[in-house]
């Protein structure tokens, strides 16, 4: 793979698992953002929201890093001089 390819996947890998996180929250606060007669959870979006879109990217950026080394010819040792 070139070095454009690589760059391409580990971004795509990356935006895929920001997605991720973003349903994962998204379940999460079903329901839970504005409830009937009490405020909101102010606690989703100021610690899920970063928690779930942090450890999507993570996951994602690892998942890409992970395709490229499995993807990746294996290098030979050098030509022999003899």
């Amino acid at each position: 793979m070139g070095q454009r390819t690589q760059s391409a996947t580990g971004c795509l890998a990356a935006l895929a698992g920001l997605g991720l996180g973003l349903a994962v929250w998204m379940e999460l606060a079903d329901g839970r953002v504005r409830r009937f007669e009490a405020s909101p959870d102010w606690r989703l979006i100021y610690l899920a929201l970063p928690a779930c879109l942090i450890g999507g990217i993570a996951v994602g950026t690892l998942g890409g890093l992970l395709l490229n080394r499995l993807l990746r010819p294996r290098r030979q040792g050098p030509p022999d001089p003899g």
